[in-house]
Formats: C-alpha cells, structure tokens, sequence
C-alpha cells in the first residue's frame, strides 16, 4: 500500500513531474510554452491555487506552488490530464505523456526551504548542463525579479481547447504571487534579493559540477531544435528516495518536527485505517487525511 497523502489547507509545495522515458516532449517553442501556460492559469484559478514559480524543462516540471482550500491533489490531476492530451495533439504523440511514477510533492517547512526551492525551480536548467544561467534558459521559468510581481497574459492556445467551451476564456491571467509565509513576515523585495542570493549560489554549484562531470553545455539555441521525441541521455538514479517534505539547510530542529509530525500523521491514519476496514465507519481519521475523506466519505479531523 501506497503511503497516505498529507494535504493541509495553507501549505507550500514544490511538485516536479517527468514525462514518460524522459523524452523532450516539452522542448522549450512557443507552442508548448503557451499551452502549458494557458492550462496552469486556467486550472489554478478553478482551484484556489497560487502559483509562486514554475520551470518546465524538456522533460519535466517544477512548480512551487500554495494550496489554501486543500485542493492541490485536484489542481494536479486536471492540470496533467489537459496538459497531456494538449501535448498529444501538438506532438502528434501515441500513448501517454507523463511519466507513470505519481508527481513528487514536497511540502516546505520553513522560510529557509522555500528560498531554496524557489532557487531551485530557476537554476535546473543549469544542473542538467543545458545554458550557464538561469536567464538564459528559452523555455518557461520564473527568475528572482519576477516573483510576487509578474502577470502573464496568455491566450488560448489554437489546438485542443474548443473556443466554444465556455470553460475555455480566449485569454486566462497568471498572477505569481510570493508564499504566504515569506510575504506576511518580510518585505517582497527583501525575498526577491534572498532568492536572488541563493540562486547565484546554486548556479556556481551548478557550474562546478557540469565541469566535473566533463559535460559541454548545450546552450539555449540547441536546446530549441532538440527532437521532442528523443530521451535524455544522462545518467538518472532509478527509485531513488522520494521526500515528502523540506526544511532547507541548518534547520535540525525543523527537521526532526517535520518526521515527527509525518510519523504521527501516519501512525494515526494506519490506526484509523483498521477500524474503518473492520466496519467501524464513525472513526475519526487524522488531520489531513484527503483521499479516504473525499473517495469514501470518512471523517477526518479539523
């Protein structure tokens, strides 16, 4: 049995989902970009969701996001499914598109993580060797000075959304906004410059290990005419570990909060889980608890 989801009204995430085989299915053109997009904003205004940073890569997406009213598992599905069969038209693609592994979502626990995650999203171009900076990457990306004060306007892209759906607007508006927990506590430049700082830190890290590794950097113009359907190369862990949250560097006391709480969700959700499958449906499952509430009807704790 799969572990169960944590989902908690206010909480930011870092997602990141593959295509499948790690195919360049996204290769950063215009098409692609506005339809990822369009669906982003269209499915984070139906869900609530804010939307602090995004990166899609070639072959994957990361995105930072906050879920106020616990619809994040919601938010995903649709966002993939219409992603997915958009992409299936534009690529003339059989088969899926995403990657058969369930989407990676790491809760962030502090303001140092989601500093660090902000940073990340931006300097991944940089870690896979592709371009030498976070700016110089042609595809979608969120950089420091954007955050908390940059709208997209985008419009409907010309292959798969109907114009006579009325789901479908001709135009959609994404408005990224910063984490809650970094806007109510520090001044929105005063977050700027400390991604700023982080991602310059990140992407010397970067740079140091593409050298080490002998790697050449692509650069942004090969990157436009990679084939869509050809797969990365480099080399990938296969099952490696899958966190389910962060706490950034130097946070040990956060650290050992954020298990502990995980485990008692878990123990909790383990216990109710056994009384619910020995007919007892009045039993109460843990805060944040999500699929047993919303498939099953069963009560969770408030």
């Amino acid at each position: 049995m799969t572990q169960p989801r944590l989902v908690l009204p206010g909480d930011t995430v870092m997602v990141t989902r593959r295509t499948l085989r790690r195919h360049h299915l996204f290769r950063p053109d215009p098409a692609i970009r506005q339809l990822y997009l369009y669906t982003l904003a269209v499915c984070a205004r139906q869900f609530g969701i804010l939307v602090h940073a995004v990166t899609l890569m070639s072959t994957h997406e990361h995105l930072v996001v906050t879920d106020p009213t616990r619809r994040l598992p919601d938010f995903l599905r649709d966002l993939h499914r219409l992603v997915s069969l958009g992409a299936k038209v534009l690529r003339k693609w059989e088969g899926p598109i995403w990657d058969h592994e369930k989407s990676s979502v790491v809760r962030l626990m502090t303001e140092q993580a989601m500093i660090e995650k902000l940073a990340y999203v931006a300097v991944n171009p940089v870690k896979a060797g592709l371009v030498a900076r976070a700016r110089d990457w042609p595809g979608v990306t969120v950089l420091p000075h954007e955050l908390g004060r940059r709208t997209l306007v985008i419009e409907r892209p010309a292959v798969f959304f109907r114009p006579d759906n009325r789901k479908w607007p001709d135009t959609v508006e994404l408005t990224l906004t910063l984490p809650p927990p970094l806007e109510q506590t520090h001044p929105a430049q005063a977050v700027r410059e400390a991604v700023k700082e982080e991602l310059e830190h990140q992407e010397r890290q970067a740079r140091a290990e593409v050298k080490a590794r002998g790697w050449r950097i692509l650069g942004a113009e090969r990157v436009r005419r990679l084939s869509p359907y050809r797969r990365a190369t480099s080399f990938e862990l296969l099952r490696s570990r899958n966190p389910t949250f962060a706490v950034g560097r130097g946070q040990r006391k956060a650290f050992f909060q954020a298990v502990a709480e995980l485990r008692a969700f878990r123990r909790a959700y383990r216990l109710a889980l056994e009384d619910w499958r020995a007919g007892l449906r009045s039993v109460v499952f843990p805060q944040g608890t999500w699929w047993m509430c919303r498939a099953h009807g069963a009560v969770g704790q408030t």
